[in-house]
């Protein structure tokens, strides 16, 4: 059977709402399909590296970063031309994309290597590799206090990177296999999915501790936060669901039916 497209992005291009972009990992075929969001047509498709993972933007600069998992590889699209212009090597099986707009640096979480490779998306080179704990899964970056998350899926933590020093601050004890990061930069609140235990860890990211955890539904995975309503939404692997939590009360206030498992959802790249 064939795979599916994995994971969608927006691209907001400075020329206007009517050229956004939607990027479409195409796992099957190694490529990228490019989706015209007024028509709704694949205008462009891209080869990238072996069995893409995972992409995120850049909208300061209009790039977009895959993860190529079995290339061991980072391909950079340049959004104006749909062309890759650069091939980063990284660690092993390398999976997801952070990037902090204001500073010019992507983080890359390599599963099979244990490690952090740090991207200056000037040179388009690696500048320092970070070690963390077993089996780094998502990233995600609070842009504002420059702090860098890293779910280890193995190891039950989450690795606090500081962007200033490319060291790891803090490891945070979550639940079983944490897999996805939402942040809500506007409350300083990092939210976790445990895909083991049905669960998401709730952060302050002042203090680097749990305030809270909160029961979902079965096996989350991806999770994305709107900070304007102050919801958090997950999806969950197994389930035909996405959970809505209330970030002020830490409730879980709706569960909406989908159509068709959801391994990843994503809001936008707009900065919180």
């Amino acid at each position: 059977m064939a795979k599916k497209a994995k994971k969608i992005n927006v691209n907001f291009s400075d020329s206007g709402a009517s050229n956004d972009q939607l990027y479409v990992i195409d796992e099957n075929n190694n490529v990228i399909s490019v989706v015209n969001a007024t028509t709704n047509n694949v205008v462009s498709t891209i080869p990238v590296g072996h069995q893409p993972v995972s992409l995120n933007g850049n909208p300061n600069n209009n790039r977009i970063y895959v993860t190529n998992g079995g290339s061991q590889t980072v391909s950079v699209i340049d959004g104006a031309t749909n062309t890759v212009i650069a091939i980063i090597p990284v660690g092993i099986q390398p999976a997801g994309v952070g990037i902090n707009p204001y500073i010019n640096r992507i983080y890359i979480s390599n599963r099979g290597s244990n490690t952090i490779s740090v991207i200056d998306g000037l040179t388009n080179t690696v500048i320092s590799t970070i070690s963390v704990e077993t089996y780094p899964t998502d990233i995600n970056v609070h842009p504002y206090i420059n702090r860098i998350y890293v779910t280890n899926e193995f190891s039950n933590t989450v690795s606090v990177i500081d962007g200033l020093t490319n060291t790891v601050i803090s490891a945070i004890s979550v639940e079983s296999q944490p897999s996805g990061i939402g942040i809500n930069s506007a409350t300083n609140r990092i939210y976790i999915s445990n895909r083991g235990s049905n669960t998401v860890s709730v952060i302050d990211a002042v203090t680097n501790t749990v305030m809270a955890i909160i029961p979902v539904g079965n096996q989350p995975t991806s999770i994305e936060v709107n900070s304007s309503n102050n919801q958090i939404y997950v999806t969950h692997e197994v389930e035909n669901t996405i959970s809505v939590i209330d970030g002020l009360t830490n409730i879980v206030v709706a569960t909406v039916p989908v159509t068709s498992p959801m391994a990843n959802i994503d809001e936008d790249l707009s900065l919180e």
